[in-house]
């Protein structure tokens, strides 16, 4: 039987500023406001993480704002003050490369191109960082810069609501039982 995870420190990645409010490459800061919602915590700005943090009991929920591309400063600076393991470390992510709605849970990997994914494994130092992958839908043809900051239409808000939802769970999910049970339990059952 898998030992329990115990997430320490979750991420969700996003660009900070209005103009970045609703975007798709925001929805791991989606994910971390839920998250935060349900364990009734509350996001300050933390000057010495350049992150919103919010304090979970004994863990922590970052939102860093330093921007995407160089979000994995602050993850290793706050992984290393607390001399966190990387299996300790959950990075919740947008991707386009999913069906809008899916979730998907990895141990570790590549980037895939997502450039905030990639900062935090270079700030890390390895590719074996947990990570959940939300469904952003493709492209359809425009631009992967201008479909990952284009908004969310009005006929994908349900399903992105249920993207955040399952994310969620996937992570509290994996928390209690393990990142392998959680893989089984959340990653077949993607629309």
């Amino acid at each position: 039987m898998e030992s329990s995870a115990v997430f320490r420190l979750v991420v969700g990645l996003g660009n900070p500023g209005r103009e970045y409010v609703g975007t798709r490459h925001n929805v791991g800061f989606l994910v971390a406001d839920e998250l935060a919602r349900r364990a009734a915590c509350a996001f300050a700005f933390s000057a010495k993480w350049n992150s919103e943090l919010a304090q979970c009991g004994g863990r922590a929920i970052l939102k860093p704002q330093t921007f995407m591309n160089l979000s994995g400063e602050a993850v290793g600076e706050y992984a290393r003050y607390f001399k966190l393991r990387r299996e300790e470390v959950m990075v919740v992510i947008d991707d386009a490369s999913l069906p809008l709605g899916a979730v998907r849970l990895r141990p570790s990997g590549t980037a895939g191109g997502h450039h905030g994914l990639e900062s935090v494994l270079v700030h890390l130092g390895s590719e074996s960082v947990p990570r959940i992958r939300v469904g952003i839908g493709a492209p359809d043809g425009r631009p992967l810069h201008d479909h990952v900051l284009g908004r969310f239409e009005e006929s994908e808000r349900t399903a992105l609501g249920a993207a955040v939802q399952r994310a969620a769970d996937a992570f509290e999910f994996s928390n209690a039982h393990g990142l392998e049970a959680a893989m089984n339990q959340f990653n077949q059952k993607n629309t």
